[in-house]
């Protein structure tokens, strides 16, 4: 089979790479042209374009760069019809995405959606356009298959949650040589998750960082993004006690002892890594003005969002500030408040449907195309 798959992120490229896998050991002839990055790349297939070149993030980026977008889209359509795939499979990034599968669709090729577009949270209208324009829809949220099952009457299949898999998969890290081999000193580890987009990063690393000088006894350590080069983080490293690593983010959180976050699936990972951590996000005026009056969520982070419930505190925009902040760091290091958040990531864990997503959503696509 000829699978074309259409990833626009960075954590898109990680689920793509383990459905790649899956998919080449289902299917002895598999074929695949895909949208992504490095690590969908080393799986095999073809890349055609890396997720880098696509990452516009908020609705004013979005609009400054709807040149580039539009471009990106055609050429989409062109290299599609040139491999001639019998499925494609799009991963999150629902507004490129869903141009795409509405077109696909027209032409009669099959679409299914992996990691299914978050209508939950805003524009939940494109239920309609959903229905329309996908065969299959695989999510990966619990509360998810009620969303669309029993709230909009389109049968889903929750095949769990493939950061389970990408966690418990991989190779246990050696601390003592990890911390050699990036010079690291024996002090505790604060893991410092600002984003992947320039914009984000510059944003949530100004305040992140403002702390640094109230916490001595620890180091601070930037992870950095794939997508973005060591020059572009040097500027915020002028305190001796803060120190970088580019794209050895698991690693580093499975030697943390806290973690200050930016809002996305980072929230969800550092929780199944069991680090305390703090929730931040700060966009531009412009940005958040538009969104805070069409998403109507009670939280912004996946971890509170699955269990209906504040486990995590979030700090967002206005209230993500140096004091804030700092108060909110040193609740994550006090043992008592330590014990009770992360009996609550265990409680986390085991909602998410355990293990296997990944090979699970292979088989029903291959199933599927049989």
């Amino acid at each position: 089979m000829k699978y074309y798959i259409i990833a626009g992120e960075a954590s898109g490229d990680l689920h793509g790479s383990n459905l790649m896998k899956e998919l080449f050991k289902a299917d002895s002839n598999a074929e695949i042209r895909f949208w992504g990055g490095d690590l969908m790349d080393d799986v095999g297939g073809t890349l055609v374009k890396h997720y880098r070149e696509l990452a516009f993030m908020g609705f004013a980026e979005v609009v400054l760069n709807l040149k580039t977008i539009l471009n990106n889209i055609k050429f989409c359509k062109e290299d599609i019809l040139k491999f001639n795939p019998d499925v494609i499979i799009f991963i999150d990034y629902p507004g490129f995405n869903m141009r795409i599968a509405k077109w696909a669709k027209n032409l009669g090729i099959k679409t299914h959606y992996y990691i299914a577009p978050q209508i939950w949270a805003w524009k939940e209208n494109r239920i309609k356009e959903i229905k329309r324009d996908f065969d299959k829809l695989f999510v990966i949220l619990p509360f998810e298959k009620e969303f669309f099952e029993v709230k909009h009457n389109f049968p889903v299949d929750f095949v769990g949650h493939p950061l389970i898999d990408a966690i418990h998969n991989r190779e246990k890290t050696d601390e003592i040589t990890f911390r050699k081999n990036y010079h690291l000193n024996e002090k505790p580890i604060i893991a410092l998750l600002p984003g992947s987009r320039k914009q984000e990063i510059s944003k949530m690393l100004q305040i992140m960082l403002s702390i640094v000088p109230d916490f001595p006894d620890y180091q601070f350590v930037i992870a950095g993004a794939p997508s973005q080069e060591f020059y572009f983080y040097e500027q915020f490293l002028t305190d001796k006690n803060v120190k970088f690593i580019s794209n050895k983010t698991y690693d580093l959180l499975s030697i943390a002892t806290a973690a200050l976050v930016t809002s996305g699936t980072a929230t969800l990972e550092t929780a199944l890594f069991k680090v305390p951590e703090v929730v931040c996000y700060k966009g531009s005026w412009l940005s958040y003005q538009i969104a805070k009056r069409i998403i109507t969520l009670k939280y912004i982070s996946l971890v509170n969002l699955i269990m209906d419930e504040e486990v995590v505190t979030e700090l967002i925009q206005d209230n993500f500030n140096t004091k804030n902040v700092k108060r909110e760091l040193s609740k994550l290091l006090d043992e008592t408040y330590r014990k009770h958040l992360l009996k609550k990531y265990d409680e986390l864990e085991a909602k998410l449907g355990g293990d296997g997503a990944s090979q699970k959503t292979a088989k029903l696509i291959l199933k599927d195309l049989k």
